[in-house]
């Protein structure tokens, strides 16, 4: 098979690879389409999860090709997407290999169906909404008045969706590309703002420009950002953390928890929340499709990975094709 391998940092080569066979408990993904994640491009650039050579892909949406022992030959075929947290604690697409491959393996009882007619282009993005689904469940949405949302990538987006869906009244975002923005407007955030054109310091010009929110959202990953979602919380507000801060640390004063009776809560992957995911996506009720800007060939994938790391506000989720060849 052909499979695009992470070999040492900064380097992805489109290498001949052995097709793996499952074992027990195991099937064979083909893989259908793969979603570049910005977490790939981390993980490209070397950390300390995976070594060389290593295969990415997390964003995946494939067909059932083979399996292994125990497991009922009548999947092969199944079109699907898949909880990729395996028994061992590794995952598809970090410790185990991923949809940059034509194939790989992962276990049978992690498996999620689609409808054969659902675009498995699409189907990429059930993993970050996945994650979406968590953190809301997580937030435990009450006050519908309003929600703030720091972070206009594909998480940030998908949030925007599930909060419209949720009845939220007043849906404001926070990014720093106009496309993006654009498109999180038409979503159904009823404001929409670049950080980039803001006359001062982020909280105090937010503090401006909109009431305290109830809820907020943290998906941007910034620091300057959680910093500004404590000071911007409303009294008995809920602060859902959902970016990567790498060793960013706090820097709030405790008394700002204390004084406004605030909720800090942490959101990391999907678990639980695969099913949901799948049931909003193949109901259609979520316009998911609308966030896949660019869909290339597994082989172009050098063009696909620059396009995800350059961050072009005319760039939001950038598809690997592996059925056009």
């Amino acid at each position: 098979m052909k499979a695009i391998v992470n070999t040492a940092p900064n380097e992805l080569k489109w290498l001949d690879w052995p097709l793996p066979e499952p074992g027990h408990g195991q099937v064979r993904i083909r893989t259908g389409a793969c979603g570049i994640c910005a977490t790939d491009i981390f993980m490209i650039a070397g950390w300390e999860r995976t070594g060389y050579p290593s295969i990415p892909g997390h964003e995946w949406a494939g067909i059932v090709d083979a399996v292994g022992e125990g497991i009922d030959p009548g999947l092969v075929g199944m079109h699907c997407v898949a909880n990729n947290v395996l028994a061992d604690g590794g995952e598809v697409g970090f410790e185990h290999p991923g949809g940059y491959g034509e194939c790989f393996l992962t276990e049978a009882d992690k498996l999620l169906a689609l409808p054969s007619s659902f675009p498995l282009s699409t189907a990429v993005l059930i993993e970050p909404l996945a994650v979406c689904v968590r953190a809301l469940r997580r937030l435990r949405l009450e006050d519908r008045r309003a929600a703030l949302i720091f972070g206009d990538g594909p998480i940030g987006l998908i949030l925007v969706m599930l909060l419209r869906q949720a009845g939220v009244e007043q849906i404001s975002l926070v990014g720093g590309r106009e496309g993006r923005l654009a498109l999180a407007e038409g979503l159904g955030a009823g404001r929409v703002i670049n950080y980039h054109t803001l006359p001062g310091e982020l909280s105090s010009s937010l503090a401006a420009m909109i009431p305290p929110p109830p809820n907020i959202f943290e998906a941007s990953g910034s620091a300057a950002a959680m910093q500004a979602a404590m000071n911007l919380a409303g009294h008995g507000g809920k602060v859902s953390v959902i970016g990567d801060y790498g060793e960013g640390r706090a820097g709030f004063l405790w008394n700002q928890v204390l004084h406004k009776e605030l909720e800090i809560i942490g959101s990391n992957a999907h678990a639980g929340a695969w099913e949901e995911a799948v049931r909003l996506a193949v109901e259609d009720v979520l316009p998911l499709d609308r966030l896949v800007t660019h869909r290339l060939p597994a082989a172009q994938f050098t063009q696909g990975v620059a396009l995800t790391a350059g961050r072009s506000g005319e760039v939001v989720k950038v598809v690997l094709d592996w059925s056009a060849g």
